[in-house]
């Protein structure tokens, strides 16, 4: 198999592996079906942290409204009463306005913040330091975790607009935000690699040959923008190991230009006739003036 460094500009996101006689439409499809997994369980671990500190979301008309506010315009929250975290609620304000308040006990906000650690860990982006190739199962699974946590805590589920129920049911609505600028359609995406695109209709061994234990750094971006800058040929790690190895190189070639030192030349030791004066008695003699 080959193994494809995927990266976006200079960020490691995954390693992906593929056979050399993979069509590259499959590969950028399944590239890009990982890519937007990752970033779908990122979206969602950062929103259970707040459903386990603030409980659901309110609806879109009650959000950022003060208490006063809410009851001059006479509006109510009809989820409050059905969507209860197990055990019972635990009051907790949002100041920001968007949940009820109404959080999980201690016990439930447990499982919640432990599922996210998990999944975090299963499509993190230290699995390219562990060589870890990423699958799609192992994106499922990590939503599938997520989804069974929350299940847990809140058996009669979310609010239909609760965001987190939203990537459930693949009904969220990025736009506008900061996070619909990281996501690629499938049909926008290329692949590039030695400053080239990879084209659809070929096959991977097209651009680098029928060895199966080839690996690749590869770049990940959306149709239109260009070439992405191409990796450096050394890596920070080599950068320093040889600036250190050139700046000590240079300071022993510095040694080596100055002057013999023959200062040692005075030294007792180097004396050739001090056993004679030891034993004459001439050792230690100074002269001058007491």
């Amino acid at each position: 198999m080959v193994q494809l460094h995927v990266k976006r500009g200079d960020e490691s996101q995954f390693l992906f592996n593929a056979a050399v006689d993979e069509p590259l439409e499959t590969v950028i499809q399944q590239v890009t079906a990982i890519y937007n997994g990752r970033l779908k369980v990122e979206r969602i671990c950062s929103e259970i942290p707040e459903l386990a500190d603030h409980g659901v979301t309110l609806p879109p008309d009650m959000q950022g409204l003060a208490e006063e506010q809410i009851v001059e315009l006479n509006l109510k929250d009809e989820w409050e009463d059905e969507c209860v975290p197990s055990g019972g609620p635990s009051f907790q304000r949002d100041e920001l306005g968007r949940r009820n308040g109404h959080a999980p006990n201690g016990k439930m906000k447990e499982v919640l913040m432990r599922t996210v650690e998990e999944a975090k860990a299963l499509i993190s982006k230290k699995q390219v330091q562990a060589n870890i190739s990423v699958t799609m199962e192992m994106v499922q699974e990590a939503l599938d975790q997520l989804r069974g946590a929350v299940m847990i805590v809140y058996p009669m589920m979310l609010p239909p607009h609760d965001p987190i129920r939203m990537e459930f049911e693949e009904r969220e609505d990025l736009s506008g935000t900061q996070s619909s600028l990281r996501v690629i359609a499938e049909d926008e995406c290329q692949l590039w690699w030695a400053g080239k695109e990879m084209q659809r209709g070929k096959k991977l061994q097209d651009y680098v040959g029928k060895n199966e234990k080839t690996k690749l750094v590869i770049k990940i971006q959306k149709k239109g923008r260009g070439a992405p800058a191409r990796e450096p040929l050394l890596t920070d790690d080599q950068q320093k190991h040889m600036n250190a190895y050139y700046y000590k190189r240079q300071e022993e070639l510095k040694k080596l230009e100055e002057p013999d030192d023959d200062n040692y030349l005075g030294s007792d030791w180097s004396d050739r006739n001090a056993l004679k004066k030891t034993f004459q008695g001439l050792t230690k003699i100074k002269w001058g003036p007491r």
